[in-house]
C-alpha cells in the first residue's frame, strides 16, 4: 500500500474509533480529501480497505458510511472470537510460541493510550501476540480479519461504559498464565474475558 494511502487509512480509522466520525455518518471522498490535504485517490483506496475490514459500509446509491455498531454486530464478532481465540491462545501457550514481551509491551501502550482508538488497537496487538503462534495460519488469518471490527465494537462500548481498566486486569491475568505455560488456564481466562465483555456491554435483555 502506498505510504500516502496508508497515512490516510490510519487517519480515517483513528477518527472512526474515537467517534470523531460517528456511526452511520456519510464518508464523502471530496470532504475527506480536503480535510486530510490529499487527492481523492488515496481516500478512495483507504475507504475500500476499511470496507474490507468491516469499519465502513459501501452502498451503490448512498456511498460510503461509518459502520453502525449494534448488539447483532457485536454478537457476531464476539461469537467468532469465542469460538476461535481461546483455542488459538491455548495452542500458542502449549507450544511456547507466544511473544510474551510483545504482549506486555502492548499492555503498556494500552495503559498510556491517549484515546479509545490507541487503546483499542494496543489491545488488539496484545491479543494477536497471544494467538499468532498457534501454528495454524488459517486460524490466525480468521482472527486477524476480526481485529478492526473488534476495535470498532470495543470503542463503541467504551463510549457508553468505560470498562478498559477491568479488561486490562483480565489481560494481565491471561499474560501471567501464558508466561507460566498454563494452556488450560489461558483458554479458560480468554473465554471468560471475551464472554464478560459481551455480558457487560451488550446484555441479552438490553433494549435496542
Amino acid at each position: 500500500m502506498p505510504s500516502r494511502t496508508e497515512a490516510v487509512l490510519d487517519a480515517i480509522k483513528h477518527a472512526i474509533l474515537t467517534g470523531e466520525l460517528r456511526p452511520g455518518q456519510a464518508l464523502v471522498e471530496t470532504e475527506l480529501a480536503e480535510r486530510l490535504g490529499v487527492s481523492k485517490t488515496p481516500v478512495r483506496e483507504a475507504l475500500k480497505t476499511l470496507a474490507g475490514s468491516g469499519l465502513v459500509t459501501m452502498s451503490l446509491y448512498k456511498g460510503a458510511a461509518v459502520r453502525e455498531v449494534d448488539r447483532e454486530l457485536a454478537r457476531c464478532v464476539y461469537d467468532m472470537r469465542l469460538l476461535l481465540e481461546p483455542v488459538a491462545a491455548g495452542r500458542t501457550t502449549s507450544v511456547a510460541r507466544g511473544d510474551w514481551a510483545q504482549a506486555a509491551s502492548a499492555l503498556e501502550r494500552a495503559d498510556r493510550a491517549a484515546d479509545a482508538a490507541e487503546r483499542s488497537m494496543a489491545n488488539r496487538a496484545f491479543h494477536r501476540a497471544l494467538y499468532a503462534g498457534c501454528g495454524n495460519p488459517l486460524l490466525v488469518a480468521s482472527l486477524d480479519e476480526l481485529r478492526d471490527q473488534t476495535a470498532l465494537v470495543s470503542s463503541a462500548a467504551w463510549s457508553r461504559q468505560p470498562s478498559w481498566e477491568q479488561e486490562a486486569d483480565e489481560h494481565r491475568a491471561i499474560l501471567r498464565a501464558a508466561e507460566d505455560g498454563d494452556a488450560d488456564l489461558v483458554r479458560r481466562l480468554m473465554r471468560g474475558h471475551i464472554s464478560a465483555f459481551m455480558a457487560r456491554n451488550f446484555p441479552e435483555n438490553e433494549a435496542e
